[in-house]
């Protein structure tokens, strides 16, 4: 496989499981050096896409190519050249960092010395080197989870799978977690991104599929997802809750009211035009506003408007 080439491919994938279509035609292209993120709400195909791209289960139709490979045809070297870090943690409490990352060098057959020098290598990378030698089970959460990513990456992959990595986390630990796959992707591996935390497929990847039914709805980069919502929203906070439903009115069709925030939400084609209208339709109207600000739609809202127009 060269630079250029694609570091996946996957065409008209079908799985079912029973009576279930798990997947149902997908289709998804991804660029070798970049994050592909894949957004879809439970059930709706994510981790059994991840399963079959990664070898662990086979497809019914289609094709799937991974790092140049055909996953069905090739496994065995598919699998030596890519990682996986899923849903539950796969490290050994009792063990200490570097104990765990020694195993997992043991188990992609690196000899001691060299599963050693991963060891080290990894640790420092993922700024795990102070605690390596304490047991996994004194670690925070975001630090367990940095050792499953430097554990999936004992073999140098060229393709990363991360199958909803951040479940469970706080704040701290996502973060953390999302710090160590941008550094991830700056030495050049590849990485498919399975969320449900639309933030987290906004902060990290570079393109991103929606996937509902089994199929992708839509894709593309986080703001050309949020431009299909219908361009930018006003979001008003007034004083008075009940002068919400007369604000509204003055404001576009779709215009969405929030009484425990006390806010109306709204789309909006033109920023400042909107932003000054609005403020002398309120004022007009003798209605009083703490706060008024343009914004482009979030990737939630972007979601629940894919999804809504998938299911119509």
């Amino acid at each position: 496989m060269s630079d250029s080439d694609p570091a996946i491919i996957v065409e008209g994938l079908r799985k079912k499981y029973k009576d279930k279509q798990a997947l149902d035609g997908l289709d998804l292209t991804v660029r070798a050096g970049t994050v592909q993120g894949v957004l879809g709400p439970n059930g709706a195909g994510k981790t059994t896409a991840v399963r079959i791209m990664s070898t662990l289960l086979r497809h019914d139709e289609g094709r799937v190519q991974v790092a140049g490979l055909d996953v069905r045809t090739r496994a065995d070297e598919v699998r030596s050249r890519i990682g996986l870090l899923g849903q539950n943690a796969a490290v050994d409490e009792e063990l200490s960092g570097r104990q765990n990352l020694e195993m997992f060098g043991r188990l992609y057959h690196l000899g001691a010395r060299r599963a050693g020098t991963r060891a080290d290598e990894l640790l420092e990378q993922f700024g795990l080197t102070d605690t390596g030698s304490k047991a996994v089970k004194q670690y925070s959460g975001g630090m367990r989870r940095r050792l499953d990513l430097a554990a999936s990456l004992i073999s140098q992959p060229q393709v990363l799978f991360l199958d909803e990595p951040t479940t469970g986390l706080d704040p701290r630990g996502r973060t953390e977690v999302w710090n160590a796959v941008r550094s991830l992707v700056g030495g050049g591996t590849t990485v498919l991104l399975t969320t449900q935390y639309l933030e987290e497929a906004d902060q990290l990847a570079d393109q991103i599929a929606v996937i509902n039914h089994g199929k992708v709805i839509a894709e593309g980069t986080a703001d050309e997802l949020k431009t299909k919502t219908g361009g930018d929203r006003i979001d008003i906070v007034l004083h008075d809750t009940a002068q919400l439903t007369r604000a509204a009115s003055l404001l576009s069709a779709d215009a969405v009211v929030d009484e425990d925030r006390r806010m109306i939400s709204a789309s909006v084609t033109d920023r400042m035009a909107a932003l000054t209208e609005t403020v002398r339709a309120l004022q007009a109207a003798g209605i009083q506003a703490e706060d008024i600000a343009v914004r482009r739609p979030t990737l939630d809202e972007v979601f629940i408007h894919l999804t809504k127009e998938d299911a119509a």
